[in-house]
């Protein structure tokens, strides 16, 4: 009901001595330029440690220690000690393209992730040369004074100068979860949370200075969990690195038993091992996932790591909040109801004067400064109803932050001469401290339904009478009067039918999940479209439930009403334990364990607390659920890219692999026809072709009326991983036979390497085109734009032209002219390789 402020409200009365330190740091002007210069010199910035490993150096490291680095390093010493200066010199040239790329790739990754860190970095308020401006908070520096508010995570290590109701939550650093009370003077630590109201700090350490920093835990130090994908990647590569040896081995072998030549032997292992070795998948993985979070970055969508875009493709659940999400961010005061004269009242218009104390009541319970449109709306009503008394001084004097179940909060305030306590909140809570007669108490509720039915968010106003001797422990121990009622309008947003719709379509169910009553909650839900918005369970019921039970009825159930902390992060993990891949959308501190606990928790861009943008791996900048469509849609374009991306390589390592092999196991008069430097020659336009062009691929039409993938999908098995195989193999049977007619026609060995060599690379790029779509022609995608990959393809053609045409590479190459007939021959074995997999999947439409 209140969230962080933009300023923090009146301070209690404290000490002279507490006064005057506030007055140096809230209060006062601040830190100079000269100063903030001077504190950054003598502390540092307030950043922790960079990892180690950080830096272009370091992925230079990486590069230089990938298995084809070192592959076509050993081949180019190979070449230097059999006196083939020619071929070195063409490796080295090789070896620093490759290492080329890979930098290019991982540089280009990481400032696609620098960028979305630059943009999810927090900022802070903090006073400097007489003004509250607003900084990163890697530019904080010891002395500042900065603002903290509920919901925020502190900036640094600092003291307490001016605290309004003010409890940090620091169980980061001491692991006890209850919040602590902070007084002026009181120290706090940063990376702990503000969990109510909210103070002025004067900072004392920062960075690597800072308690977080000394004992060296932050959020940033902790080690990501591979996600099952990347997992099964990493499987993968590792595998083939062994068959790989495995393979090096045996043609090594085999060679060295028919040469006796150990050196040469040992050059054509190596080309076998490079064949096999997919290095392209994992610079394909890192590129798709990275390019892909920059992209959804652009689309107002921010994730916190970029395996999120993985799992975004799974989600089969979407638990969202109603209020600013499902329904426009600012709400209006619509009706009025005082329980003096029983009178409902509509809003605007003339109010009498019950109806007026109940609204100057309501206000008085609010913020100072609101922050919440609810209480904004509260104002801007009162304002209009009186505005003589709303212009009034009313000085906070004591504040009751929101609490119980379900909420109520309390102000006490100091209006003309008298104290006034003013309280609102959740309509049972109200009702339970008023001690009304049965009767009345069911009329009030009565009311209250009516009004929530109508789609109305409906609070409870109550007078308290002041104590004397102090102010009690607790807010319900006042002696409390039902004023009256109050109903807040916040209409659905626009789009807020379609997202639904465009969420149902795709199969992913989505689920109301909010504190407010049965009525409104299912009043909006049925507004929206909700599918199924007639099934409620309130957060009372969901507590209430044994877990068997709850896990049926909570994936049968649309609308969760009157949820509360514990209830949301119940409904949560009985989702899970169903099965279901569950999205969360939230904006409050209480948002914060369901968050972090669903599988992609969302948070609101600007309604949300930094501790809710902390906790979760989404962020939608606009706070508008629309964009989580988009960023569905684009999850799974990524996958679905990334499957094609993987199994083309697949489908053409297979034929390199077997036609290395298959001549030299079988006998073949004329065996190892490709060299390293033909090897790397494939490569060079697999490489970029496999993460650059399908990255860029637009996303297939109808995938977004697809149900979600299972989140164990496996990618590297199944129907599709055969079919790929299968495709590598007909390829395979191309080549091999284009290699075995010519060799059989008495064709010299350099004519015979010429043609087989022509074959792979056009078989690689109608294969290219082929994988576009794993369902669609290559008629239907030529009409898909793509730039990029018809880039690739026009340079993989010049190049095999230029190996083909120029002296100086055809030599390099070991080629000779060929008849344009026998290319054509060539074209027409590497269509039948590649082209009977658009026969298979015309046959699959047909059948669809």
């Amino acid at each position: 009901m209140h969230a962080a402020l933009p300023a923090p409200a009146p301070p209690k009365p404290a000490s002279s001595a507490a006064a005057s330190v506030a007055s140096e740091t809230a209060g006062g002007p601040g830190l100079t330029d000269a100063a903030v210069a001077e504190a950054r010199r003598a502390h540092g910035r307030n950043t922790l440690a960079a990892p180690a490993g950080a830096g272009w150096l370091s992925t230079l490291k990486e590069v230089v220690l990938e298995p084809m680095f070192l592959l076509l390093l050993t081949a180019g010493g190979l070449y230097v000690v059999l006196g083939q200066a020619q071929e070195a010199i063409t490796l080295l040239l090789a070896l620093l393209l490759v290492a080329g790329i890979s930098l290019y790739q991982n540089i280009r990754s990481n400032q696609a992730l620098s960028a979305l860190r630059e943009l999810t970095q927090p900022q802070a308020q903090v006073r400097r040369n007489g003004a509250v401006v607003t900084v990163p908070v890697e530019e904080l520096v010891v002395g500042d004074a900065v603002l903290v508010a509920e919901g925020s995570r502190l900036p640094a290590d600092g003291t307490v100068t001016e605290p309004n109701d003010f409890s940090v939550d620091e169980a980061i650093l001491t692991g006890e979860a209850v919040p602590v009370a902070k007084a002026p003077g009181d120290a706090v630590f940063g990376g702990t949370s503000a969990v109510a109201g909210s103070a002025w700090l004067q900072l004392t350490a920062v960075g690597n200075s800072s308690r977080l920093g000394v004992i060296g835990h932050s959020m940033e130090s902790i080690v990501t969990e591979k996600t099952p994908l990347q997992r099964q990647v990493h499987q993968f590569v590792l595998r083939m690195a062994w068959v790989g040896a495995g393979a090096f081995a045996l043609v090594w072998g085999v060679n060295y038993a028919h040469s006796g030549n150990w050196v040469t032997a040992l050059l054509f292992g190596l080309t076998l091992a490079m064949s096999v070795l997919p290095e392209e998948i994992p610079m394909a993985f890192s590129s798709f996932m990275a390019l892909g979070a920059a992209r959804l970055s652009r689309l107002g969508v921010l994730t916190k790591q970029p395996q999120t875009v993985e799992s975004l493709g799974s989600a089969t659940i979407i638990c969202t909040d109603k209020t600013g999400t499902l329904t426009q961010d600012g709400m209006r005061l619509a009706q009025v109801y005082a329980e003096a004269t029983q009178a409902l009242l509509p809003v605007p218009g003339a109010l009498p004067a019950p109806a007026t104390q109940v609204l100057a009541y309501a206000r008085w319970a609010s913020e100072t400064t609101p922050f919440d449109p609810m209480e904004q709306a509260l104002m801007a009503a009162f304002a209009t109803a009186s505005a003589a008394e709303a212009q009034a001084p009313c000085p906070m004097v004591h504040e009751y932050p929101l609490a119980g179940t379900p909420p109520m909060m309390t102000h006490v305030r100091q209006i003309g001469g008298a104290q006034v306590v003013a309280a609102k909140g959740a309509v049972e809570h109200i009702l339970a401290v008023c001690r009304l007669a049965p009767t009345d108490a069911s009329r009030v509720r009565e009311m209250a339904r009516q009004l929530s039915t109508q789609g109305y968010r409906v609070l409870g106003v109550a007078q308290g009478q002041p104590a004397s001797g102090g102010f009690p422990a607790e807010q319900d121990d006042f002696r409390w009067t039902l004023l009256g009622l109050v109903a807040l309008e916040n209409p659905p947003k626009a789009n807020a039918a379609e997202v639904v719709r465009a969420f149902t379509q795709a199969g992913i169910q989505v689920k109301m999940i909010t504190g407010d009553f049965p009525e409104t909650a299912q009043a909006i839900a049925r507004q929206i479209q909700l599918p199924d918005a007639n099934t409620l369970l309130t957060g009372q019921q969901v507590m209430d439930l044994p877990e068997p039970e709850l896990q049926r009825q909570a994936a049968a159930t649309a609308v969760f009403a009157r949820m509360f902390p514990e209830a949301k992060l119940r409904v949560v993990e009985a989702l899970k334990k169903n099965g279901a891949v569950v999205a969360m959308t939230g904006d409050g501190v209480n948002d914060g364990p369901a968050l972090k606990a669903a599988h992609i928790g969302v948070a609101m861009g600007r309604r949300g607390t930094e501790v809710a943008r902390q906790a979760a791996s989404l962020v939608l900048v606009d706070d508008d659920l629309g964009s989580m469509v988009t960023a569905i849609a684009q999850g799974r374009r990524i996958y679905q890219n990334f499957k094609k991306a993987v199994f083309y390589v697949v489908s053409i390592h297979l034929p390199i692999v077997l036609t290395v092999a298959v001549p030299l196991l079988a006998g073949w008069p004329l065996a190892n026809l490709l060299t390293p430097v033909h090897i790397i020659f494939l490569e060079l336009v697999m490489g970029p072709t496999c993460s650059i062009a399908f990255e860029n691929e637009p996303a297939e039409a109808g995938q977004m009326l697809q149900p979600p993938r299972p989140l164990t999908a496996t990618l590297l098995a199944g129907a599709e991983l055969s079919r790929s195989l299968v495709q590598g193999l007909g390829i395979s049977a191309a080549v091999l036979g284009v290699y075995y007619v010519a060799m059989r026609q008495g064709q010299p060995e350099a004519a015979v390497r010429t043609l087989v060599f022509a074959t792979l690379v056009l078989s690689n790029i109608f294969l290219t085109l082929s994988s576009r779509s794993f369902t669609q022609s290559v008629g239907r995608m030529l009409r898909v734009p793509n730039p990029i990959l018809w880039l690739m393809l026009g340079l993989t053609l010049a190049l095999l032209l230029g190996t083909l045409l120029v002296p100086a590479a055809r030599q390099l190459f070991g080629f000779v002219l060929v008849p344009p007939a026998a290319l054509g021959w060539c074209t027409l074995a590497a269509l039948a390789g590649t082209g009977w997999v658009e026969i298979y999947k015309a046959v699959r439409r047909a059948k669809a």
